[in-house]
């Protein structure tokens, strides 16, 4: 039914396609990603130290804790989506999300030693981002013709990918300069600054696609979930929640770290800083390999290299730096290259809603598996939880191959 009223893009010309590639929305959309993830991960990079050796969390409190931070984005995807494909709003349903993120920094401020303040501040940013995310990625989709996809999403993700980069730096920095009774609240504050400013750079420079809605269609309702009737969308779909079922989190991979490298908290976010570092070179180079030798392959390369980091992990070899590499590959490999495959599947009518659905079933099972490695891990340690995730990432392996070839 919807694949029915896809239109197919033209192949674009061969002069010049980087040019276009850094111009117009894709690179105003990179700039407020990259804004936006110097916010983001000032928070992140703290976290897992803040809730485990500051608030004293146990495993399972804090896999449970970091599962709903992804977890709590998955219906908001599809609402949103819905909401921006039908109404023709992406810009305006992606800008309420940003703000709504901006505002959670704040309320982290003000919920102090709190659990439930706590979780209600990072629901309301996982809201936040459940919302802007897929239509934010549908509009890079309807800027740039199908062929450059993965390149379009290697520009987009190497600048949010810069972000990423500065955001712990940041966070290191604040942390430095607030000393040990402020410390955790200077780097809120500083957060959501940072925030506004991309919510500012949403409004003043991206441009939305507000083509008007046929009458009839404002009379019906599909809902979004029907896209899986079709078999290429169906295989998208089934790799991206495999690909959330084998990903652990970050902040369970730097916890590890932390603890076999016996490093201080203030040398914490610098753990981010590497993986976010090789995500920096990598994804735009694995946004043309995709384009290149395949989609599939690319994401088969970030299964393997994650597969290596649990392997490390568990066997107590390799270096941070190696292993942090290896994370960042996996990240390169699949974030952007993921979405690159979901755009042609899906009618650019339902592009928000069809990415949403994609995203929601990556969040759903993500909140399974990092509430499952902590569980494991408070009963029969670190290893074997490791382990465990290292054998559903070789499995994941071969099944992404397949299903995104």
């Amino acid at each position: 039914m919807y694949l029915s009223t896809a239109r197919v893009a033209p192949v674009p010309r061969a002069d010049g396609p980087i040019r276009r590639l850094l111009s117009g929305n894709v690179l105003a959309l990179g700039m407020v990603s990259l804004v936006t993830d110097v916010s983001a991960e000032m928070v992140t990079a703290v976290l897992p130290a803040y809730l485990v050796l500051g608030l004293h969390f146990s495993m399972v409190q804090y896999g449970m804790v970091d599962g709903l931070y992804a977890g709590m984005t998955a219906l908001f995807r599809l609402g949103g989506g819905y909401a921006a494909d039908r109404w023709r709003l992406r810009k305006a349903v992606a800008g309420f999300g940003y703000g709504l993120s901006a505002l959670a920094r704040l309320g982290l401020l003000a919920a102090g030693p709190s659990a439930a303040g706590i979780g209600g501040a990072l629901a309301a940013d996982r809201i936040g981002k459940g919302l802007r995310t897929p239509p934010r990625d549908a509009l890079i989709t309807l800027s740039v013709p199908a062929p450059l996809l993965g390149r379009a999403f290697g520009v987009h993700r190497t600048m949010d990918g810069v972000g990423a980069f500065l955001g712990p730096l940041a966070a290191l920095g604040v942390l430095a300069l607030a000393g040990s009774g402020q410390a955790f609240s200077a780097v809120f504050v500083a957060s959501f600054c940072a925030a506004a400013l991309g919510v500012l750079l949403l409004v003043l420079f991206v441009r939305d696609r507000r083509e008007p809605v046929p009458r009839a269609e404002r009379r019906t309702w599909s809902p979004p979930w029907r896209l899986l009737g079709a078999a290429g969308f169906r295989r998208v779909w089934l790799a991206a929640v495999l690909l959330g079922l084998v990903t652990v989190g970050d902040g369970f991979v730097y916890l590890l770290l932390q603890r076999r490298e016996d490093l201080p908290i203030m040398w914490f976010p610098l753990l981010a800083v590497g993986t976010n570092l090789a995500y920096l070179l990598l994804a735009t180079p694995m946004g043309w390999l995709a384009d290149r030798v395949g989609r599939g392959t690319t994401v088969m390369v970030g299964c393997a290299a994650l597969l290596s980091v649990y392997a490390l992990l568990a066997t107590g070899g390799g270096t941070i730096p190696l292993i942090l590499l290896l994370y960042g590959t996996f990240y390169a490999a699949t974030d952007g290259v993921l979405m690159a495959c979901a755009g042609p599947v899906v009618p650019e009518r339902w592009r928000t809603s069809g990415m949403a659905v994609v995203q929601t079933g990556q969040a759903l099972a993500y909140l399974v598996s990092s509430t499952a490695f902590g569980t494991v891990w408070q009963v029969w340690g670190a290893s074997a939880a490791c382990w465990a995730a290292a054998c559903g990432a070789a499995l994941a392996l071969p099944l992404c191959g397949r299903w995104l070839r």
